[in-house]
């Protein structure tokens, strides 16, 4: 069995060829990983994955998996959503526990289960939510990790003020780092700050899917709000002006968790796969 050369390229349909579709629901912790996607001599997930699949099944080279969202280094997930076509076989239940005992610490098969016709874990995704964490207190020795500290005090009720004008169907090209010949246009569901019981100020971010950066740049756009830098209406500024501006920082990356991914009826995946593939590729 060969992986395919990009994970960009459409995957296989479930089936074809001999093989199955499994979906793989996993978590991890971003710390010590260069992100989600392959990278030669660095520590991704999918690389560390895809090994643990090649052993347990004993392939001569390693299944490629199609991910629901390429995270960046640093950044965090606990709902990420992945898939891989396999040889028929393959027992999904007895593959999870496989892979659990194979893997480090710091990633997690949750679950392995042969996926509905038309699934596609890219692109038949309708939805992906995103938590972003950022104290102005002392920070909780134990959450270091996935909690931003942040020098200046915060007006949470300001960014979410300000994080209202960015809601919406918009081209977020100020807010990402493009890529060759992909749109920008993004449809935006919510992006909601409070601050919890712990003090902690939580972005929430909801869309039906994110560009490069996009999360961690509003983020850092809300921060300027937040801590008396710019004015409420500044990131919905930055955004009609579709250009990046410089006074925009990116967040730092282990303050972002992605939390989960939304999937629509079985019945209308192969019609959101489709439609979302035409729309991002």
């Amino acid at each position: 069995m060969t992986a395919r050369k990009d994970m960009n390229e459409p995957a296989l349909p479930a089936g074809e060829g001999g093989l199955v579709r499994l979906r793989v629901d996993l978590s991890y912790d971003g710390t010590d990983f260069s992100g989600w996607a392959r990278q030669p001599g660095r520590r991704t997930v999918q690389e560390t994955v895809e090994a643990a699949l090649a052993t347990v099944l004993r392939l001569g080279s390693a299944p490629s998996l199609t991910v629901a969202g390429r995270t960046d280094a640093g950044v965090h997930a606990i709902g990420q959503v992945a898939h891989v076509d396999l040889p028929p076989a393959v027992d999904a239940e007895r593959l999870q526990l496989r892979l659990s005992r194979l893997l480090p610490a710091d990633v997690t098969v949750r679950a392995v289960s042969v996926a509905p016709d038309g699934f596609d874990a890219r692109f038949a995704a309708t939805g992906r939510h995103y938590r972003y964490r950022v104290t102005d207190r002392t920070p909780a020795p134990l959450r270091r990790y996935d909690t931003v500290a942040w020098k200046r005090p915060l007006d949470e009720a300001a960014m979410r003020g300000a994080a209202q004008g960015l809601v919406g169907e918009h081209d977020f090209a100020a807010y990402c780092r493009r890529r060759e010949g992909a749109s920008t246009v993004r449809t935006l569901r919510a992006l909601d700050v409070s601050r919890d019981g712990d003090g902690v100020v939580v972005v929430t971010a909801h869309a039906d899917a994110f560009c490069h950066n996009q999360v961690r740049s509003m983020v850092g756009a809300l921060l300027a709000v937040g801590d008396g830098r710019r004015r409420a209406e500044w990131p919905r500024a930055v955004l009609v002006a579709r250009l990046r501006d410089s006074a925009v920082t990116v967040a730092p990356p282990h303050g972002l968790t992605l939390v989960s991914v939304d999937y629509p009826p079985d019945e209308q995946l192969a019609v959101q796969a489709r439609r979302a593939r035409a729309r991002r590729i």
